[in-house]
């Protein structure tokens, strides 16, 4: 029986180069010429440090930009509220992976409601779709494309 299923991943290497580019770029540039400022990726956040909450805009800016040049989602970015003291300021940007449970939950709604000859269900952080024909997995696939899920959506292991 014909099946995919829907993850929510992200490049990690290319995540690393482009932060590894965005330290490098600040390391150049003359607004941050003698201002403490660097990015650090741990295994599921970039921690951007600078002086102000000026300079953590202008290094989001700077990430957003980096990202986008090595074609990673930015809808994978969750970026945690800037924490100031008198001589730093500090912002943790999360990298969402996997499906949650309730993105999941509304996919499968979706694809219930949207009448396809198809079946849904949660795996972990995956959804996997099942149908007896390849054409209504294309539709629905199609139909869940056309939403915005808040994530970056992939369609993968597509088995006939």
């Amino acid at each position: 029986m014909p099946s995919f299923d829907i993850v929510s991943e992200i490049d990690l290497q290319e995540v690393r180069n482009a932060v590894d580019q965005a330290n490098r770029e600040i390391g150049t540039r003359f607004d941050f010429k003698g201002i403490d400022a660097s990015f650090e990726l741990t295994d599921d956040k970039v921690l951007m440090v600078g002086e102000q909450e000026f300079h953590l805009q202008q290094m989001m800016d700077i990430l957003r930009q980096k990202l986008v040049k090595r074609k990673v989602d930015l809808d994978c970015l969750d970026p945690k509220e800037p924490v100031s003291s008198l001589n730093a300021a500090r912002q943790e940007v999360l990298l969402k992976q996997g499906v949650d449970s309730d993105t999941a939950k509304k996919m499968v709604k979706s694809i219930k409601a949207s009448k396809l000859k198809v079946q849904a269900q949660i795996q972990g952080e995956q959804v996997r779709v099942t149908g007896k024909k390849r054409d209504d997995l294309q539709e629905a696939i199609a139909h869940l494309r056309a939403q915005d899920w808040g994530l970056p959506v992939q369609f993968n292991n597509f088995r006939d």
